[in-house]
């Protein structure tokens, strides 16, 4: 395992400040040829040799190398310490030659930076200090210096950025506004019992309240990350299939919506919102890309989302379990022959890699991507 102590020089810090492009927009095009090249092409739905391919929640869990870690440090030491955080971001680009790394952190980062504190349960998930109920409950969050407060995140993209040469892409994200307050509702992790939802209904001038705030909070959050080095932006409406069709855009799209176009189009941004089958929604966001959960057929993502938007997913995580390498890769296969057609494809998963994955499935995927032709 490579030191994990190290810190930017004052060379490293200007090479950074040089070589970071100004604008996704403003990039001549095409892209590098390389893996970050290949990812950056695909959000563009320009062609490309292959799809590129990156799994949600691909560092840390089902890793030896991420448990090792974790049996000297907390989760929330290896996400507030920059040189941890690089290391866990880059373990399965070492491992597997992804096409995009993701910075290692937590969505709930943005609700701690804003005042609402939480701490990790003895038996899995997290517990809020305290919940939002009121009006009252939501002028208690605290919008001024929220980057101040995450600076551990921007010096850990810093450090990552170094280490990948620009030769893989690296990933920022966020929670949708939408999510983080259902965590922020709900006291945690949700048992989704529409406590938010109802807070919208009948609280809608409170919930406003509430979504300008974490709108205001992410957009700068987002601005840092770019500033700082990411390549592209996934924003995790990783609830949005909580809301009704018709509660979508104003509960969850109109918020990415704002975010997307306060960011003026510096890098890609992906809006991955699970469970949501609004298709003019998602449209509306502005995204250059959707991320598809593996509870719908590409087919159909396909045939509803313009040709110049790119589609990102979707096999099922449980395969990654329960499969066998040669199983997974036939399913692989089949997704990658279906959107054969299609500029501007990203291969994924349809949720986060779980903890108990095989190794041997996740590398059968990747070479089933890598492979194909």
């Amino acid at each position: 395992m490579q030191d994990i102590s190290m810190k930017l020089s004052e060379d490293e810090i200007a090479f950074l400040d040089e070589d970071r492009p100004n604008s996704f927009l403003s990039q001549p095009q095409p892209f590098p040829d390389n893996d970050r090249g290949r990812m950056l092409s695909a959000i563009s739905c320009l062609p490309v040799d292959r799809p590129p391919i990156w799994m949600m929640r691909q560092a840390g869990r089902c890793l030896p190398e991420y448990r090792g870690l974790r049996q000297k440090y907390s989760f929330r030491e290896l996400i507030q310490s920059p040189e941890l955080a690089m290391e866990v971001t880059l373990q399965p680009i070492r491992r597997f030659g992804f096409d995009a790394a993701i910075l290692f952190s937590d969505i709930l980062v943005i609700p701690e930076a804003l005042g609402q504190g939480f701490q990790f349960r003895d038996g899995g998930g997290v517990q809020m200090d305290f919940i939002l109920r009121d009006e009252n409950d939501v002028a208690r969050l605290d919008t001024v210096g929220i980057t101040d407060r995450l600076q551990y995140v921007a010096q850990a993209i810093k450090l990552i950025k170094h280490k990948l040469h620009n030769r893989t892409a690296l990933l920022g994200f966020s929670g949708s506004p939408w999510t983080l307050a259902n965590f922020m509702i709900d006291g945690g992790t949700a048992g989704h019992q529409g406590k938010t939802l109802e807070m919208y209904h009948r609280q809608g001038g409170t919930y406003e309240h509430l979504a300008k705030k974490l709108t205001a909070a992410v957009t700068e959050y987002l601005q840092m990350q770019i500033d700082s080095g990411v390549d592209a932006i996934q924003i995790f409406d990783s609830l949005g299939g909580l809301l009704p069709f018709n509660d979508f855009q104003g509960a969850s799209g109109r918020w990415m919506q704002e975010i997307i176009a306060n960011l003026h189009g510096q890098v890609p941004i992906i809006v991955y919102s699970k469970g949501t089958r609004n298709w003019n929604g998602l449209v509306k966001t502005g995204a250059q890309a959707i991320g598809v959960d593996q509870d719908i057929a590409l087919t159909e993502a396909d045939e509803n989302l313009p040709s110049e938007i790119a589609i990102q997913g979707n096999l099922n995580p449980a395969l990654l379990v329960s499969a066998t390498p040669r199983e997974v890769a036939k399913e692989t296969a089949a997704l990658l022959n279906a959107m054969r057609e299609r500029e501007g494809y990203i291969f994924n998963l349809g949720h986060g890699v779980p903890p108990d994955a095989k190794l041997e499935n996740i590398q059968a995927v990747v070479e089933a991507v890598q492979n194909f032709v």
